[in-house]
């Protein structure tokens, strides 16, 4: 069990420790703070510390006003690693510095010795309490903060520069005009405030004995933070490797822009956009490292492997770069980086089962790229089919994305190992395929339905492929309430089966859910209503010709539909080679 240290401590006891020496990590975000949330602290304080504008009012034996955790941990250089906290802690520095600006050379006792408490807090000092003035109690190293130096030098010198306009400089100059205002008003006690925060301000240190304990700390106690995601921690990595070469600015420049395509184009259940990224990249190296291991390790155990040595590549950064370019064209539908043949089989996969299909399109491309980051059509389509055949059938014979683990990652060793993807030691029993399909219940919320039903659409040639952007819901064709009313199936079941389902644009499915099959047609094929208002029929061609030649959708059509569907997919199996 990983041990902690935490000890309620005002600011001054805090900051002024010998052995307090603050590091905000690379990783970190730029400081965010600002105006508002400043003023936010400077009203709560002074009302902390003058109640009623009465600075009689206060107790300073048992008063306190609580300012939150700090959750660090001791890096290899005996710095405390600020994991949070480092708002509020560069905010403090910021007004303690301020206040030690506008003592100047006040001489009263009560100014000389309020200024001495705020040195030991800013600066570390000697064995005799001296400061020195080189050596700040916290330092900065956030790797896409360019302003940081603007802080350091804030701290060192006292002054922000008119032209100055990063945060740091526009908070210090608030709490210098706050400070001004409060001398004004209260000249007689003007010692009070900073010496009130100095010691009834308290802080809750937590020092965790790593990074991973600090970081969970962080994501326990603070629910309203944005916790510290892989892909910070990885941006450090990387920052120092560029920063060694003195390209520090080109890496943030890339950065910036790898973390807006993936904010656009990742929507992850959990984790970042970018945490996606490294996710999908991931499955590539180890399919290099030929790992076949189901068991998946958290994602920043896998890079931090060897001291982080993979994200101390160029070579890494590019293929991140390469792979996130590549699903945005795939999201974008890029006709001049893919077929049409190709966008329709892509297009099947949005609504595949489980997202595993995403690592396998990965690697896939990964090792399949030529020197322009093309891929080969015709194979990269026959790869496409193997892929949705597979997963879709599985998804069947044995559901649930873990069990899907042993066969797709044995094949991404292959994959990279330049072998076709065949799926040779998994191939399915057509019997066993059959006797499952017909013994499924293909529910609306299993997303298999959906799946065999996107699939069934594509491949009818005269299909027009969707964009992305048209959202389908199922339709029952035979619609449900009909089977309440008129009680014409006499195997209930069949309302349920894929015979009588079809896909069908959200909007359009609303509107024809319960009408009979003659008055659902006007509905699939389009209509003028009585206000002379264009309604948009549906894209899915099946239902648009059903409803062009068809009378009635029957019982027997329910059956009849769902053995040519069941029919069709056998045969797709069969003819990728994916049956014994």
């Amino acid at each position: 069990m990983s041990k902690l240290n935490i000890d309620q401590k005002s600011i001054k006891d805090l900051f002024s420790d010998n052995k307090a020496d603050f590091l905000i990590p690379d990783y970190q975000r730029p400081y965010a703070w600002q105006e508002k949330e400043c003023q936010t602290l400077w009203d709560d304080i002074f009302t902390f510390a003058f109640p009623d504008n009465d600075y009689t009012k206060f107790n300073s034996s048992n008063d306190e006003y609580f300012l939150g955790p700090i959750v660090t941990f001791k890096n290899e250089d005996k710095k405390q690693e600020i994991i949070d906290g480092q708002q509020r802690l560069t905010t403090l520095m910021l007004l303690l510095r301020a206040f030690y600006e506008r003592y100047g050379s006040m001489m009263d006792q009560q100014s000389i010795k309020t200024k001495e408490m705020i040195e030991k807090c800013i600066w570390k000092t000697d064995e005799f309490g001296n400061p020195n003035k080189s050596e700040l109690k916290i330092d900065s190293e956030v790797a896409t903060d360019n302003e940081k130096e603007q802080f350091l030098r804030i701290l060192r010198t006292g002054n922000a520069e008119d032209s100055d306009k990063s945060n740091y400089a526009i908070n210090y100059r608030f709490f210098q005009g706050k400070i001004a205002e409060f001398l004004n008003t209260f000249p007689g006690y003007f010692s009070y405030l900073p010496i009130r925060i100095l010691n009834n301000c308290i802080l809750l240190p937590i020092e965790a004995e790593s990074q991973d304990t600090a970081l969970r700390i962080f994501s326990t106690l603070n629910d309203r933070g944005k916790p510290l995601s892989d892909a910070d921690i990885f941006k450090a990595q990387f920052y120092k490797f560029y920063a060694n070469q003195n390209r520090k600015d080109e890496f943030i420049a890339k950065w910036k822009d790898l973390e807006v395509l993936c904010t656009n184009y990742f929507h992850p259940i959990s984790g970042t956009p970018m945490d996606e990224l490294f996710t999908r990249y991931m499955y590539y190296e180890r399919a290099k490292m030929g790992n076949k291991n189901t068991t998946t390790e958290a994602l920043r155990k896998f890079f931090e492997r060897n001291s982080y040595a993979l994200l101390k590549k160029e070579e890494t950064f590019n293929n991140l770069i390469d792979l996130a370019n590549f699903w945005k064209a795939v999201l974008d539908e890029d006709v001049d980086k893919f077929s049409e043949d190709a966008l329709r089989r892509l297009f099947v996969l949005n609504y595949a089962p489980n997202g595993m299909w995403t690592y396998a399109v990965s690697v896939y491309y990964m090792v399949n790229r030529d020197e322009t980051d093309m891929l080969d059509d015709s194979k990269f389509c026959r790869f496409l089919d193997i892929i949705i055949a597979f997963i879709w059938t599985y998804a069947l014979t044995n559901p649930g994305v873990n069990a899907l683990r042993t066969p797709m990652y044995a094949e991404l060793v292959n994959m990279y190992d330049g072998k076709e993807v065949e799926f040779a030691d998994f191939k399915f029993d057509k019997q066993h395929v059959i006797n499952v399909w017909n013994n499924y219940n293909f529910s609306n919320i299993r997303a298999i339905t959906k799946s065999i039903l996107t699939w069934w659409a594509m491949r009818d040639k005269s299909q027009e492929r969707p964009t992305l952007e048209r959202k389908f819901e199922i339709e029952h064709i035979f619609a449900r309430n009909r089977q309440v009313n008129e009680r014409s199936l006499q195997d209930a079941r069949n309302l349920e089966s894929l015979g009588n389902k079809s896909l069908l644009e959200k909007k359009i499915n609303i509107r024809a859910a319960d009408y009979r099959f003659a008055d659902k047609k006007k509905y699939y094929e389009g209509f003028v209503n009585g206000r002379g208002q264009t309604k948009e029929g549906t894209i899915i061609h099946e239902l648009v010709h059903l409803a062009q030649t068809a009378s009635d959708f029957v019982e027997s059509d329910i059956k009849d539909r769902s053995l040519k569907i069941q029919n069709a997919f056998i045969d797709f199996l069969q003819s990728h080679n994916l049956l014994k």
